[in-house]
């Protein structure tokens, strides 16, 4: 796995395979933190980044909210409101597989010609 010679696309489906390998551990803030930091040095160093994500995001849900991109995906991936920062388990896990679901979706509708990338994975499942 040569991770420089892989579209956006087919990287991020790596790094939701296993999270861990590249952060440390698997836990949601972490995986925010770092696709995060991913968009700020892509945009820093001319690349696409995340460039329309948080549109996308807002799309997607159907009416705009004061909330950044992950509040957005909170709203997509979980039926009930959630109370505070600090999530359940359940939740946390519930969030992670939909921004990973959401950004496949979200990168395959921005490649050039609009073919899916063959390296990209399918969605994880439950």
């Amino acid at each position: 796995m040569n991770l420089t010679d892989m579209s956006e696309r087919a990287y991020w489906a790596e790094f939701a395979k296993r999270p861990g390998m590249f952060i440390g551990g698997t836990g949601l803030r972490g995986i925010e933190a770092y696709l995060m930091g991913y968009d700020a040095h892509s945009e820093r160093h001319g690349g696409p980044g995340l460039q329309g994500w948080t549109e996308w995001l807002t799309s997607k849900l159907g009416y705009d909210c004061n909330h950044t991109w992950p509040g957005k995906v909170r709203h997509l991936a979980l039926t009930d409101p959630w109370p505070h920062h600090d999530l359940s388990a359940e939740q946390e896990h519930q969030v992670t597989k939909t921004i990973f679901e959401l950004l496949d979706q979200f990168l395959s509708e921005r490649e050039p010609n609009g073919d899916p990338d063959p390296r990209a994975c399918p969605p994880q499942p439950d």
